[in-house]
């Protein structure tokens, strides 16, 4: 057949268009794209592809699955549409198969059939054809859904793949709501190579990966976490592409700036509009066609392009419609906090707070821990005060250079802090968690801090039951070559470590194109398991705690000060929305430490609300903060704060 007879159904049919370009009906999301397969009313499907570096472009269409060199069903040629620009309709609808067949314009080099870089899904892999998809064919039960405000969210983050996939993860909801949680984060779901990947790897990054699911399931998902009262987040990379399956630069070279170099290659060039308006189509995409609640942008340090930044926030709060709340989180190691604020983003990751927390806890000073071996105590009770460690300090770790701007005028929600995530755990040689390197005992007294104060807590998955089970870093490329590198350069990352300076030792760190890898990271909840039934209570306990007593108070909280008490002591305490005073005194200490007369005082005042080891009497009676020993004090608006 030709392009212009029929390949599929028509698409489904939707209300009105947003200002966002998002069509709505009372129970459909379809969030309209300038780029990509575009359903149209009429029946027929708009394509469009940027490729300013091609002589040509033929659109190749198939009726159904491509498999084994299939032959296109039909083919027409892409008209250029100016900018670097091609299009075309055809007649087909939701279902069709297709990739465009780009002729460089190097004489030299030969056509190329390639999917849509910004393919809604594939048919099968990152390599295989895209597939024209129907975004209001999913009917949604929870329409109505308007969010949570920032200051009420508890993020537990999760693997999809490691939880079964989207259904899989829709599955364990009413778990993770009944435990206290009120949002959950995805890791990457771009289409990655392979059936296994951490989601850095991605080149597709409209298309959820077909690994975990239909774009229906990834919906449903949501959905489900909705009707739960959870808040849907999804990390979002736009910083590299993986080195598998991006086919961008055979079209439009211009996408990469050849003279920036990057650990992934040639930089992207966010200065090209283009570029940046690719980048803001996909967060619109997500937060408006699948009603994620939130993106959390992966390393933005690494895009070096701090007006772009600015400009995606404005256009993400431009096009979300009155009364819903939508977030935005950055990971960014130049802590930056001029981008946190009103109109912004809504808080950053805190990676100096878990850095210093795992200095307390571990007593390990190498890496980037290097930068907070130094006075611990006194970095976390500045963490806790004023936000960021580093605010302009040089970092040993960095080659001396400054790192981070003052931080303390924003308020303690603007930092999401954790003793855990993907990255902490998984980019150590065999993936310990916390609790397997350093005890229960341990652990909860910094486990009830994070979980207390009022910065945004973050939790990663298993940690809510106490999992051991490591969290490892795994692929699954089909190159062998590529393979091996990945294997190759992960073990050269640990050379400069002193545990694994003898090369026998590298060789024992997992590869993590091994299936048994990923098989090992499964996080695996036992139950009647007393270790673990005991430590999901004391999680629940903890979390019941914070919605009742802070939550409520959170809204217009500001620090009023912090400071060390001891080695690994500090005490941290918050003017609250209401004009309460909330304080916490913590030990991550084995040794007990004496409080002065001055400590002593303000321990015996204000209610107890909560303590470890008995440590709010100890304090009032002894002046003595026991081994372990966490104690949470309010006092009410006018009474002195303790």
């Amino acid at each position: 057949m030709n392009a212009s007879e029929t390949c599929g159904a028509g698409p489904s049919a939707t209300g009105a268009a947003a200002d966002d370009g998002t069509l709505a009906a009372a129970d459909r999301f379809h969030h309209r794209l300038d780029l990509g397969a575009e359903p149209e009313a009429d029946g027929r499907t708009r394509f469009r592809l940027w490729a300013p570096s091609a002589a040509g472009v033929e659109l190749l269409l198939w009726r159904g699955a491509v498999r084994d060199g299939r032959t296109p069903d039909g083919r027409q040629p892409m008209q250029p549409a100016g900018g670097g620009w091609f299009e075309a309709r055809a007649a087909c609808g939701a279902g069709t198969r297709y990739r465009y067949r780009v002729t460089p314009a190097d004489p030299q080099a030969a056509p190329l059939a390639v999917p849509d870089p910004a393919s809604r899904a594939q048919d099968g892999d990152v390599h295989d054809a895209s597939v024209v998809v129907d975004p209001a064919a999913y009917a949604w039960r929870h329409a109505g859904w308007r969010g949570r405000p920032w200051h009420e969210t508890v993020l537990l983050e999760l693997h999809v793949g490691a939880l079964g996939g989207y259904d899989g993860v829709r599955r364990r909801l009413p778990a993770i709501a009944a435990a206290g949680f009120t949002a959950i984060e995805l890791m990457p779901l771009a289409d990655f190579p392979g059936a296994r990947n951490w989601g850095y790897d991605g080149v597709l990054p409209f298309a959820p990966d077909a690994a975990y699911g239909p774009p229906e399931a990834l919906k449903a998902l949501v959905d489900e976490a909705h009707g739960l009262g959870l808040m849907v987040f999804l990390d979002v990379v736009y910083n590299h592409f993986g080195p598998d399956g991006n086919y961008l630069g055979v079209g439009a070279q211009e996408f990469f700036d050849a003279a920036r170099h990057t650990p992934w290659g040639a930089a992207i060039d966010f200065a090209r509009p283009e570029v940046g308006a690719f980048f803001e189509a996909n967060a619109l995409y997500w937060l408006h066609e699948y009603r994620f609640d939130g993106l959390r942008l992966d390393a933005v340090h690494a895009i070096g392009h701090e007006a772009w930044l600015r400009r995606l926030a404005a256009r993400v709060r431009r096009s979300v419609e009155p009364g819903r709340h939508v977030h935005l989180v950055l990971e960014n190691d130049d802590n930056a906090a001029g981008l946190l604020g009103e109109g912004g983003y809504d808080a950053q990751w805190n990676d100096d707070g878990h850095h210093v927390l795992h200095v307390l806890l571990t007593g390990e000073d190498e890496g980037y821990y290097a930068d907070y071996a130094d006075a611990p105590a006194e970095r976390l009770a500045r963490v806790l005060a004023q936000g960021f460690d580093y605010q302009g300090e040089p970092s040993a770790h960095r080659g001396g250079r400054p790192r981070g701007t003052p931080s303390g005028a924003l308020p303690p929600t603007a930092f999401v802090l954790f003793l855990q995530n993907h990255d902490q755990v998984g980019n150590r040689a065999f993936g310990e968690r916390l609790l397997a390197l350093v005890g229960a005992e341990a652990l909860r007294p910094a486990l009830a801090l994070l979980l207390l104060a009022p910065q945004i807590p973050l939790m990663f998955m298993g940690d809510e039951w106490g999992a051991t089970e490591p969290f490892l870093y795994f692929t699954s490329h089909a190159d062998a070559e590529l393979a091996a590198a990945v294997r190759d350069g992960r073990r050269r990352e640990f050379e400069r470590f002193a545990a694994f300076a003898d090369p026998a030792r590298r060789a024992e760190i997992p590869d993590p194109d091994d299936a048994a890898t990923f098989e090992a990271s499964l996080p695996r909840e036992r139950a009647g398991d007393p270790a673990q039934v005991a430590w999901r209570a004391f999680v629940a306990r903890l979390l019941a705690l914070r919605r009742d007593a802070l939550v409520p108070r959170l809204a217009g909280a500001r620090a009023l000060g912090a400071a060390a008490l001891g080695p690994r002591a500090v005490t941290a305490r918050w003017r609250l929305g209401d004009g309460s005073t909330w304080a916490l005194w913590v030990n991550l200490d084995a040794r007990p430490v004496t409080l002065d007369a001055v400590q002593g005082a303000a321990a015996a005042r204000g209610t107890p609300l909560f303590a470890l080891q008995d440590a709010a009497r100890s304090m009032a009676r002894e002046g003595v903060l026991p081994a372990h020993g966490l104690a949470l004090l309010r006092a009410p608006a006018g009474e002195g704060a303790p």
